[in-house]
């Protein structure tokens, strides 16, 4: 599938009746992952239920694409008062390098106005990409262990298995 019309998909904030298509997004999207993270990281689901609705008790606002009143892509933000994370970046499998992706992070980075922060895997070479495709740069290691420990709650082996990227910031 080639390249969005500006005028294909929609953007809009999620709401508590598209929590089960988020869950779905997030784990098919997600199978990515499988035996290319760390073994002791991955699980099934990647997200539970629980994991999601804890997520978004911890304002994780969730925004979609919508294509023909379907919801293909999601990408989460979360403010952490002096910088917003982007959170939980999926798009459908099907609808892969269409541009989704790009698109919903123009429109987050559009309403946001403080530095971005991108938390993913290090060995998730198309998530690196993506971000830096799109303006984000790799901080350094000592940064990204200052910068996880801040606005991440997150156990100290994802730490050493993770990379943040930034924008924005300087």
């Amino acid at each position: 599938m080639g390249s969005l019309d500006e005028f294909d998909i929609i953007i809009r904030k999620c709401t508590e009746s598209d929590v089960d298509r988020i869950y779905e997004i997030i784990n098919s999207a997600a199978l990515a992952y499988k035996g290319v993270i760390p073994d002791d990281r991955w699980h099934d689901p990647y997200m539970s239920r629980a994991e999601l609705g804890q997520e978004i008790r911890d304002d994780v606002v969730f925004w979609g694409a919508v294509d023909d009143r379907v919801l293909v892509g999601v990408m989460g933000v979360q403010d952490k008062n002096d910088v917003a994370l982007i959170r939980h970046a999926y798009v459908r499998t099907d609808r892969r390098n269409s541009g989704i992706g790009s698109r919903l992070l123009r429109f987050l980075e559009s309403a946001i106005d403080k530095p971005i922060l991108v938390g993913t895997w290090a060995d998730a070479t198309w998530a690196i990409a993506f971000y830096q495709k799109n303006g984000y740069d790799l901080v350094s290691e000592l940064e990204k262990n200052r910068l996880l420990r801040k606005y991440w709650t997150i156990s100290d082996r994802q730490i050493e298995t993770s990379v943040v990227l930034a924008r924005g910031r300087g």
